[in-house]
């Protein structure tokens, strides 16, 4: 736990840098992605909330996604990553937000989807990168490589912005 305590304390030095405010959206991971971050003192100056959206009704209510999405893709795709993640933002006062949504197991998994899998989405202004991963491992150990993921793909996604963006 402390390395991830440490790498959300590395990025909330770079939010704060960038006088940026973060906004998660959590499926997998239940809000560890806002645990992390609330764990350093002094992040209500860089985040600003998180949404646990762990149901498909949750995604569709809070984040805006589109029914026909979610039945398209499934609730675990890039496509709903990208789209959690937007949505996060249009519903925060956040310039940059994450997402996760994924099987941890130990049940859940569908053809092409083992359990394991996780998709990730980060989001900042018109701009969303996406991955999918596969994670080794029982429920714990795939939620917390899912977050300490998250945080650092954070990182690559705010390096990869221009060096003067403000929202």
């Amino acid at each position: 736990m402390d390395d991830i305590i440490a790498l959300a304390a590395e990025v909330g030095i770079a939010l704060k840098e960038k006088s940026l405010f973060l906004a998660t959206a959590e499926s997998c991971t239940g809000g560890g992605v806002a645990q992390a971050v609330t764990e350093i003192a002094g992040s209500s100056d860089w985040f600003d909330c998180g949404f646990v959206t762990y149901s498909d009704h949750s995604k569709i209510a809070l984040l805006d996604i589109p029914v026909a999405l979610i039945e398209l893709h499934g609730a675990v795709s890039e496509e709903i990553a990208a789209a959690m993640a937007v949505g996060a933002l249009a519903n925060s006062n956040a310039h940059v937000a994450l997402s996760t949504t994924g099987i941890a197991g130990p049940g859940g998994a569908v053809p092409g989807k083992p359990v394991g899998t996780v998709c990730f989405g980060w989001a900042k202004g018109s701009m969303t990168h996406t991955e999918r991963l596969v994670f080794a491992g029982g429920r714990q150990a795939v939620r917390r490589q899912t977050v300490v993921h998250a945080l650092k793909g954070l990182m690559r996604f705010l390096e990869q912005s221009e060096p003067n963006w403000v929202a």
